[in-house]
């Protein structure tokens, strides 16, 4: 097992239950004997469920299923699997998710269509789908709410630590809960969302609000971190919605428009936030989180796409993991982009520090200030193009030698 991430949080946070949620984690053997490889959580009828994934042409089994699945907005259950993620498999894939929700449907007591499913891990293997019969009806018996940490530690591959975040709103004076995990640490390029994450509430959302807030909620957040620019073939970012919260007095919300559902808007993006924050600081191998902002550019989207070039530049993140202020690199990765700059009006800063001005070194640059900055575990890297209004950030870690190493030994 990996040592655990310097830039992790000290502890797992604080996470309420979640009426109509209960969970439960078991070890099914679907790659490693003896390890908790299985979560399955229990919705409450009535559930909604909206999602996101994946833009890889080359999606996973479980990924299609889902995409499949949820014209329907409901949801009875959610099994997630660790240790094989089911992509490239064929045939033989599509047969091992529809013999995994025929299992948990049964046990469950639902419909096969009303089961969500994600799988993570290595690609190009089969899925010993027939291994959750021998834990299902076990699980079904055990689930209890608010076992969080659990359910997070379930779905882990190279993650060193556990993620999860909650947020408490209020809806019409109400209280409404919110609590989300993911898993993530390598094959981080979002297109839509992470590699997996999952996020629950008791508000009373109908499954077009649930899955517009998600929508656009993922455009500053998870699709706003990059760890090594590939995107996995099985990202899958779901959220359900059980209404519990009705029975508490808040009014069903239909209607994306609805000035009720701000307050929730701003809790869920946080926990969306918190969860992508999370993703980057656990980044295979990584030593530094590091924050890269674009402003001055000629749009919003343009910064967005000159800060991905320079968060998944090799050159600028060994450079970071050195701890080395070469803005050349950053210049170099600017360029790349494809979008409007002008060398002559670009400047970039370190940790706050302006390394370089109008295409030239800082006239006040201190190199012993700025390699004091580089230690610190987190690094704001900026750049201004000068330009226009167009403004972005993105987040990623550093590339160091331990990556190198995870990536190839991950199948022995």
């Amino acid at each position: 097992m990996a040592a655990v991430s310097p830039l992790a949080p000290e502890r797992f946070p604080e996470m309420p239950a979640i009426d109509g949620v209960a969970v439960a984690t078991a070890a099914a053997g679907i790659r490693y004997a003896g390890r908790t490889d299985v979560l399955l959580a229990l919705l409450d009828p009535g559930t909604a469920v909206a999602g996101v994934f994946t833009r890889s042409k080359c999606p996973s089994a479980p990924v299609d299923w889902c995409r499949g699945k949820l014209k329907g907005g409901k949801a009875r259950a959610l099994v997630v699997n660790s240790g094989n993620a089911n992509a490239f498999t064929g045939k033989t894939g599509v047969a091992a998710v529809k013999l995994t929700a025929d299992i948990a449907s049964k046990s469950a007591g639902c419909k096969p269509a009303e089961v969500f499913l994600a799988s993570t891990g290595v690609i190009g293997e089969p899925l010993p789908a027939e291994k959750f019969a021998g834990v299902m009806d076990d699980l079904v018996a055990a689930v209890q709410p608010g076992r969080w940490e659990e359910a997070a530690r379930a779905i882990m591959t190279t993650d060193t630590f556990p993620k999860g975040a909650a947020a408490v709103v209020r809806i019409d004076g109400k209280p409404v809960t919110i609590c989300g995990i993911a898993k993530g640490a390598g094959m981080i390029a979002p297109d839509m969302a992470t590699m997996l994450s999952f996020v629950f509430t008791d508000a009373p959302l109908a499954p077009a609000v649930l899955q517009s807030l998600l929508t656009k909620g993922v455009a500053d957040t998870f699709n706003a971190v990059t760890i090594d620019g590939d995107t996995s073939t099985s990202d899958t970012l779901l959220a359900f919605a059980t209404g519990a919260a009705a029975k508490r007095g808040v009014a069903r919300i239909s209607r994306a428009s609805d000035p009720r559902l701000e307050p929730f808007r701003k809790g869920f993006d946080r926990v969306l936030a918190d969860l992508a924050e999370q993703v980057a600081r656990d980044g295979e191998g990584a030593r530094k989180l590091v924050e890269v902002i674009v402003q001055g550019a000629a749009t919003k989207k343009a910064a967005r796409k000159i800060a991905m070039s320079i968060a998944n530049s090799p050159l600028v993140k060994t450079a970071i993991a050195g701890e080395d202020a070469n803005w050349g690199r950053v210049v170099m990765a600017v360029g790349k982009a494809g979008e409007k700059a002008d060398r002559d009006k670009l400047s970039i800063w370190f940790g706050g520090v302006r390394v370089a001005h109008r295409g030239a070194r800082d006239p006040a640059y201190d190199e012993a200030k700025v390699s004091a900055l580089m230690k610190k575990p987190e690094i704001e890297l900026k750049v201004d193009l000068g330009i226009g209004k167009g403004r972005d950030r993105v987040l990623t870690c550093d590339l160091t030698k331990e990556y190198v190493a995870i990536n190839g030994d991950y199948r022995s």
